[in-house]
């Protein structure tokens, strides 16, 4: 089952997750903040070098094998415990936290995208991530999402691009 919502932000390919947690937003900020907490969902090693944590226009260095090859990017915006704005490579990427009257918290994870044929890609990547941060927040982590394509992924892919999100790019690891 997909989770994503493809849309348009001013003239912008991007994709919107929603996921409700028992938790308050303090602690699933530390869930999307905290490198080590981010190891057990986010898709690469993220580091913030200098003080270690984000802040506004502060650096974001993304790994998957050896230190930065994934790339670098930016914190846009950094309001803890509530928005979290980072770029990598032509995305950005932006989470929003609010607290429920119950004592839990709304995420609305939003990527702009650079490609709008990435869509269908992207989505499937981000909602397996998703699955990872929802078991992790769970007390049941599952080890962080691998690279390449899993079966999961393919499902995934497959019924965003039956309900019609762009799709076209090259699937890495295919």
């Amino acid at each position: 089952m997909t989770t994503g919502t493809y849309l348009e932000i001013d003239g912008r390919p991007a994709l919107r997750f929603v996921r409700d947690y028992p938790h308050p937003p303090e602690r699933v900020w530390e869930a999307v903040t905290d490198p080590t907490e981010l190891a057990a969902w986010f898709p690469a090693r993220v580091a913030f070098p200098g003080r270690g944590a984000p802040t506004a226009g502060g650096e974001v260095r993304y790994s998957f094998d050896t230190d930065g090859d994934g790339g670098t990017g930016t914190v846009v915006v950094h309001e803890p415990p509530h928005r979290l704005t980072l770029t990598w490579a032509v995305d950005e990427l932006r989470l929003v936290l609010e607290g429920r009257h119950d004592g839990g918290c709304r995420l609305t994870f939003t990527a702009l995208l650079g490609e709008r044929d990435t869509a269908a890609r992207t989505a499937a990547g981000w909602e397996v991530c998703l699955e990872a941060l929802d078991a992790a927040l769970a007390g049941s982590p599952v080890g962080g999402p691998g690279s390449g394509p899993t079966p999961a992924w393919r499902r995934h892919y497959e019924d965003y691009v039956s309900t019609g999100v762009p799709s076209g790019a090259p699937v890495p690891g295919a």
